[in-house]
C-alpha cells in the first residue's frame, strides 16, 4: 500500500468539495497561493482541497493534481483546471510555511469488492437522471467503467452530499448514497415537470 502519511502537504481551504475524478476550474489570486500552486507545478505535486464549512474545516479533504494551466496573467494570478485524485484526512494544521499546509494520512477503502447489484441499481439511477436532465442517453461502455465518485462528479450535488461520499471508506456505501441522491433528484425533476405543466394550464401552480 502506498505511503499514507504526508508532512507539509499543501492545503487549500475552499467552499467548496472537490471528489476523486473531479475536474476543477480554480481561479488562484492569493499571494500565498499562487507561491502553493508555483510550488505544485514545479515538483509536480498534489495539494487538497479541503471543504471550509460554516461549521469550520472538515476533516476528510480530497488531494488535486494540477491537469493544466488555463491562464497565467502578468501579476502572477492564474487559471487552473486541477482533478482530483484521492482522499485524505488532515492530522494536523501547519503554520512554517508560506501557504497552508498539513500533516495528513491518505485513506483508503476496506478490503472487498463492490455488489454488483448495487453497481446495477446505481448505473440504472444514473442513466435515468441522464436522460431526464439532458434528454441523451449514457454511453453504455462509459457508464459500464463509472464507480460511484465517477457518477457524482458530473452531477451538481450540495456539499453536505460531496462530503459525505467523500467521508465513506466502502464503495458499496457509495454506491448506496448516490443511489438515494439519483433517485431524490429525479422526484424533484418529476415535481417540475408537474409544476410546469399546472403552470401552463392555469396560471398556477397547486400544492396539494
Amino acid at each position: 500500500m502506498p505511503t499514507r502519511l504526508s508532512r507539509d502537504f499543501p492545503l487549500f481551504p475552499l467552499a467548496l468539495v472537490a471528489l476523486p475524478g473531479e475536474l476543477i476550474p480554480l481561479h488562484i489570486f492569493e499571494e500565498r497561493y499562487k507561491t502553493m500552486m508555483n510550488e505544485c507545478l514545479a515538483g509536480e505535486r498534489e495539494f487538497g482541497i479541503v471543504w471550509l464549512s460554516d461549521e469550520g474545516l472538515r476533516e476528510i479533504g480530497c488531494a488535486c493534481a494540477i491537469d493544466r494551466v488555463l491562464e497565467r496573467m502578468e501579476d502572477g494570478r492564474m487559471n487552473i483546471l486541477a482533478r482530483g485524485t484521492r482522499p485524505f484526512r488532515v492530522l494536523e494544521r501547519q503554520g512554517n510555511l508560506a501557504y497552508p499546509a498539513g500533516v495528513i494520512e491518505f485513506v483508503y477503502d476496506r478490503p472487498g469488492e463492490a455488489d454488483p447489484e448495487l453497481v446495477e441499481g446505481a448505473h440504472d439511477a444514473y442513466a435515468e437522471l441522464v436522460k431526464r436532465a439532458t434528454d441523451r442517453d449514457a454511453d453504455e461502455q462509459d457508464l459500464a467503467q463509472m464507480g460511484a465518485y465517477d457518477m457524482a462528479a458530473t452531477v451538481d450535488f450540495g456539499l453536505d452530499a460531496k462530503q459525505g461520499l467523500l467521508d465513506l471508506r466502502s464503495e458499496n456505501a457509495r454506491l448506496r448514497l448516490v443511489t438515494r441522491l439519483f433517485r431524490a433528484a429525479l422526484k424533484r425533476l418529476d415535481f417540475v415537470d408537474r409544476a410546469q405543466a399546472r403552470a401552463r394550464s392555469n396560471g398556477k401552480v397547486r400544492f396539494g
